[in-house]
């Protein structure tokens, strides 16, 4: 089986091709902005213009934009290609990317949110994740940290405010390690993980 594996939430841009669990082809990129413009050109140049069997694709939280791109990107390639699409928690990545550097370990991951937020999430030892994303000002980010291994592209930062002794593992989602996630995880319902309510609010008292 072939599984491509999308991953546009943060300011990284990945993919990857597995050919029975083999990754054959790969794209990473720290773009910040230009997801649009960047990741469909990156899945034509991947062996076999990337089409698959299976395509795995990152719900977020993240980049708003980022992960209304990758689902749009992946639901029109499945539809085409007649492929299973599947969705998995962005922090999950993290999470299981962290644990393979530190198996059996439970961590913390803490990854930029907007506004200055940062998402933050907790997943135990088997990589499931032990509660909600939540979206916390910094100092209330340090607060809830759980434990002492922690990843993402915030944790160096999280370690400073929190203090004490954290293993912090910065880094970004990659596309290469999707394979490392729970299979429990991957969802059919490719519904955004945003994190966060909506920056706009109706009026008080106006119908939804």
């Amino acid at each position: 089986m072939r599984i491509l594996a999308i991953d546009s939430a943060t300011e990284a841009c990945s993919l990857a091709l597995f050919d029975d669990g083999i990754c054959i082809g790969h794209f990473h990129e720290v773009l910040g902005r230009g997801h649009a413009e960047r990741l469909v050109p990156a899945i034509a140049v991947l062996p076999a213009k990337g089409r698959a069997d299976r395509i795995l694709v990152s719900l977020g939280p993240g980049s708003f934009t980022g992960v209304r791109i990758g689902l749009s990107a992946a639901r029109a390639l499945g539809l085409a290609w007649g492929a299973e699409v599947l969705g998995y928690p962005t922090l999950a990545l993290v999470a299981a990317m962290a644990r393979q550097q530190h198996p059996g370990e439970a961590v913390t991951v803490c990854m930029a949110g907007g506004h200055g937020e940062w998402f933050v999430a907790d997943f135990g030892n088997d990589g499931m994740p032990q509660g909600a994303v939540v979206s916390l000002a910094p100092d209330k980010a340090a607060q809830a940290c759980r434990y002492r291994l922690i990843a993402g592209n915030r944790a160096a930062d999280l370690v400073a405010l929190a203090g004490g002794a954290f293993t912090t593992l910065p880094m970004l989602p990659d596309a290469r390690k999707a394979l490392l996630l729970p299979p429990a995880l991957f969802t059919a319902v490719l519904a955004p993980i945003y994190g966060r309510g909506p920056d706009a609010k109706l009026p008080q008292g106006a119908a939804a």
